[in-house]
């Protein structure tokens, strides 16, 4: 699959590195040369653009693409380029990112967005809406999101995957799965390649997967 990330933040390296690492064809784009880091994420393509124009799609072939995630930190942008991927370059799945919750009712199919993701808000409803819990796998739970669930899993003390760093895990991962974060001590970070994992870290799955069977079995054998 060929996935087009605009915005080359922490959000959209950490998600361009577990995708590669899937085997998907990723491009980042940024307009920032700071944030390019081709040594960082080798298998990773790189465009330096603004993601706003439409002249830089083309440039970047967008048709062409799979997919598109729009990951960066400015709302106004990933609406933009939502809008932009879905009507001039018929992408068939746009994903965005809401950084501000207040903004959520302006993500929908008529800014071209087929799935809006809002950490804030997701995280909060994990620790607060009981009725979201599932009950497929062990200490799982899930978030109806449109075609998709938000996952979070408990790593259990004597987990096989305790002192690893994520990209042990990454090519174990069911397809469909994709890791989006890890949270220890109350605190979410973005699940980069080198993040050691440890027993109790919630970590926090994006999935298109009928069941989550599978993931838990792999997370917690026994």
């Amino acid at each position: 699959m060929r996935v087009a990330i605009a915005g080359a933040g922490s959000v959209g390296r950490s998600i361009a590195a577990e995708l590669s690492e899937s085997g998907h064809e990723v491009l980042l784009i940024d307009r920032d040369t700071r944030a390019i880091g081709v040594d960082e994420l080798p298998r990773v393509e790189w465009l330096l653009a603004d993601a706003c124009e439409l002249a830089s799609l083309e440039d970047a072939r967008l048709a062409d693409f799979d997919a598109v995630v729009a990951a960066s930190s400015d709302d106004k942008v990933n609406l933009v380029v939502a809008l932009l991927a879905k009507t001039e370059f018929g992408v068939p799945r746009v994903i965005a990112r809401i950084n501000d919750p207040r903004n959520e009712w302006l993500f929908t199919d008529a800014w071209g967005v087929d799935v809006a993701v809002s950490p804030p808000r997701l995280i909060a409803s994990l620790v607060d809406d009981p009725a979201a819990l599932a009950d497929e796998a062990p200490d799982a739970a899930a978030v109806s999101l449109p075609e998709t669930d938000l996952l979070e899993f408990t790593l259990p003390p004597g987990t096989p995957h305790a002192g690893r760093p994520v990209r042990e895990l990454l090519p174990g991962l069911p397809e469909d799965i994709v890791l989006v974060a890890v949270v220890r001590d109350g605190r979410v970070r973005p699940p980069a390649p080198t993040t050691v994992l440890e027993p109790g870290d919630d970590l926090v799955f994006l999935s298109s997967a009928a069941s989550v069977e599978e993931l838990g079995a792999l997370l917690a054998p026994e």
